[in-house]
């Protein structure tokens, strides 16, 4: 039986981070190509002879008569006609073109400026769009920063939280902590993910405890301050991590199921094959029933749907009545937590491609009401940008009993996740020594 009064952290000291900046690489500039319009050259005048001092060479004395004009053309016909024309003088330059080809050329200008004005104003609505959005999901004004529009060598860490959402019993309990830590100079990135079920002090000095999914439920006075709330977890975060955690990212899963769909749905290799149960609602009261998921090995394409039970699934069949479930070690908390590394991994390299951006501009409305940061829209889209999760040096540091967490019981009866032998210095240890591999 696990005892309360074994926690060791003390909320109150400052969490810094256990490893050393990172010195700040250069930064090269893209040129996206040249825009100003080539003209044509200017038709060189004929040349003309006559004596020094004489007259203008457009002036026509008293005594000179102008070139011959057959009989019916227009006495303001230009001078010059082509060779076999009537009225051909020498080898005089060729005339002008038809009066026809002016206006096609006047016709075609006109096109273009049409097509400038139009993609000028869909710019304009389409910035105001997105400032607009970013206004809306962010504490922060939209083209502001804080890491110095990602430029910084030091290591940027953003907690990416998922809860449930809605109204029902349980909706803000957050039941996904995944630390994306990246340095924008190199663009090494890592996944850090807490388990839920982690036992600690909430609120802190409080003598009290709870399952980490918990504290943000609490501290936002559930969901009705959401800055609050993300803040207490983010210091909690740090505080058990050892890592400087000051941005936040909250995503509820109906939301983020939508977001899927918006985009055309995920791509994910599934390393581990298992079945479960799963809520067929998140409220139970609403609908009580429950579906069986089962997810074979290998590649697959997911919509939001499948995307969020892949990620969410923790119940064995036996609790539905559905049969025995073939890969129980799948449904822990720690392999939940591998899986939303993989879910979130496949969402956010979406995104980096452009192709998907305008499929993104048609899900902001959605997205408005499912997500919420304290990273400004220019800081959070430089970050998306510049993290790199396909490198095969990114680590993915799951914290488990297979590395320094252990099961136990809590004084109510819980089982919870604590550090092996409560030593909760083993956790910030095992994470310095992944965060660079």
């Amino acid at each position: 039986m696990m005892s309360d009064n074994n926690y060791r952290p003390d909320n109150n000291r400052e969490a810094r981070p256990p490893y050393p900046p990172q010195q700040q690489g250069p930064q090269g500039k893209l040129v996206l190509g040249n825009f100003q319009q080539q003209q044509p050259p200017r038709p060189q005048a004929p040349p003309h002879h006559h004596q020094a001092g004489g007259p203008p060479q457009n002036f026509v004395g008293p005594q000179q008569q102008r070139p011959y004009s057959p009989p019916g053309s227009s006495p303001t016909a230009y001078p010059y006609q082509q060779p076999g024309q009537p009225g051909h003088v020498g080898n005089a330059p060729q005339a002008p073109a038809p009066r026809k080809k002016r206006n096609k050329r006047k016709i075609g200008c006109a096109t273009t400026l049409v097509v400038l004005v139009v993609l000028l104003i869909f710019g304009i609505i389409t910035t105001q769009r997105v400032l607009a959005f970013g206004s809306a999901i962010s504490t922060e004004s939209p083209t502001s920063t804080k890491t110095g529009y990602m430029t910084t060598g030091d290591r940027t860490n953003l907690l990416v939280i998922g809860y449930g959402g809605g109204k029902h019993d349980g909706a803000n309990l957050t039941d996904s902590l995944v630390v994306i830590s990246m340095i924008p100079s190199n663009q090494h990135t890592s996944l850090v993910s807490i388990p839920r079920d982690l036992w600690v002090q909430n609120p802190p000095n409080s003598g009290q405890f709870s399952k980490i999914n918990v504290v943000y439920q609490s501290a936002s006075n559930n969901g009705q301050n959401r800055t609050v709330g993300a803040d207490t977890l983010a210091q909690k975060i740090s505080l058990v991590t050892g890592m400087d955690v000051k941005n936040w990212m909250m995503i509820d899963f109906n939301g983020f199921k939508q977001f899927i769909d918006s985009i055309g749905g995920v791509d994910v290799y599934v390393p581990n094959a298992f079945n479960a149960c799963y809520p067929k609602n998140d409220d139970a009261a609403k609908d009580a029933s429950w579906i069986k998921v089962d997810f074979k090995k290998g590649n697959q394409h997911m919509d939001g749907a499948t995307a969020i039970s892949y990620a969410r699934a923790r119940e064995p069949l036996e609790v539905c009545g559905m049969g025995t479930s073939e890969n129980q070690a799948e449904l822990s908390d720690f392999g939940r937590s591998a899986r939303q590394q993989l879910i979130i991994k496949a969402a956010l390299g979406k995104i980096r491609d452009i192709a998907t951006w305008p499929r993104f501009l048609g899900a902001m409305d959605a997205l408005e009401q499912t997500i919420h940061t304290n990273m400004s829209l220019a800081d959070l889209g430089l970050f998306s940008q510049k993290m790199d999760l396909n490198d095969p040096h990114t680590a993915r540091i799951g914290l488990s009993t297979e590395n320094v967490m252990a099961i136990d019981t809590s004084n109510d009866g819980q089982s919870i996740v604590v550090p092996r032998g409560n030593n909760w210095g083993l956790i910030p240890e095992y994470i310095k020594q992944k965060l660079y591999n």
